[in-house]
């Protein structure tokens, strides 16, 4: 708060006083009042005015200055009104209070959206559930019967599975803390799951699927893993081109942690899309090119990693190879009793 500013926004005050006092020096002469008394009344009239100003001022330089400081070093702004005292001149009282009711009306209707918000979330995971059951039953179907055009209707199933577990993952990421629950996690079981469970669709397109090296116990959650796992092998078979085209997974133990590095020898990544393959919907130059991609996929997948506290990495070669690495920590933090 300058001077300046201040003296602009009582000119309206000034010309008041002004008035006022032409008014009283009026009145002063009409009663023929000497020369000395009017120069005294001047004065004095003169001194409380000032006085008054620069109280004014400095009360309400010290609030906002202290407003300021205290906003500069927040970093949640909202925070602000549990941290000023109420001040000592009216119109900083009426703000203060406003902003508190402004607060409390904010805190209320944010509340409001958030019980709107998980009960929509809950509809849409129930949702979920009931529709992938009819889809696993189906799935199995097909298994049971081969045909060629029970192949294709598995390949398109399978998609549509994927895509439902992308929503439920998406959704359940929202409240994450509420969802995954850390253990100790054979990482080989977790790898022989996501197998399986693509097993089909691996043998279909003849993709070698190379496992070595991964009898290690990691610290996360295994469902919350799997689906990871899942959504970086699909997209290995999904970009999958060649003749002898493979995925290899291993594990490496390091000082500080352990890799689990998958690496397919698939279509690759461009590099300008490289810096932006967790980009949320991003799809790039394969996606493009191809008919089912969502960029959602690799967005959920590195948003459930931060969730966990795993690194996720990826390194690609356009036309050559792409390898995703996951660092699962070693220390403490994670380890919880058996």
């Amino acid at each position: 708060m300058n001077k300046k500013a201040y003296i602009k926004d009582k000119l309206f005050y000034f010309i008041i006083t002004i008035f006022s006092y032409l008014v009283i020096l009026l009145v002063l002469l009409a009663f023929k009042i000497n020369s000395q008394a009017i120069i005294a009344i001047t004065i004095i009239y003169l001194i409380s005015i000032v006085s008054t100003l620069i109280i004014d001022y400095y009360r309400k330089r010290l609030f906002y200055k202290e407003l300021k400081e205290k906003l500069d070093n927040l970093d949640q702004k909202y925070l602000i009104i549990e941290m000023l005292q109420s001040p000592s001149f009216l119109e900083g009282k009426i703000m203060l209070d406003s902003l508190y009711e402004i607060n409390k009306s904010m805190i209320e209707k944010i509340n409001e959206y958030k019980e709107k918000t998980q009960n929509f979330k809950e509809y849409v995971e129930l949702w979920i559930h009931e529709v992938k059951l009819p889809v696993s039953s189906l799935i199995l179907m097909t298994h049971n019967h081969k045909s060629e055009y029970n192949k294709k209707a598995l390949e398109q199933l399978t998609r549509l599975d994927n895509y439902l577990e992308q929503i439920l993952y998406y959704v359940r990421s929202e409240n994450a803390e509420k969802d995954y629950l850390i253990t100790k996690v054979n990482l080989a079981k977790v790898i022989s799951n996501v197998a399986l469970k693509n097993k089909d669709i691996l043998l279909e397109k003849k993709i070698d699927f190379i496992a070595s090296d991964l009898n290690f116990d990691i610290y996360t959650d295994s469902k919350w893993l799997e689906f990871i796992l899942n959504q970086i092998i699909d997209n290995s078979i999904k970009y999958s081109n060649k003749k002898n085209s493979y995925i290899k997974i291993l594990a490496k133990e390091e000082k500080n942690h352990i890799d689990c590095v998958i690496y397919d020898n698939g279509v690759g990544i461009t590099k300008e899309d490289l810096p932006r393959v967790f980009d949320k919907t991003y799809t790039g130059k394969n996606g493009r090119l191809g008919k089912y991609s969502t960029g959602m996929g690799l967005y959920i997948v590195k948003r459930l990693c931060d969730k966990l506290g795993h690194k996720i990495s990826i390194k690609s070669t356009e036309k050559k190879f792409t390898c995703v690495k996951i660092s699962f920590a070693k220390n403490d933090y994670y380890k919880v009793k058996d």
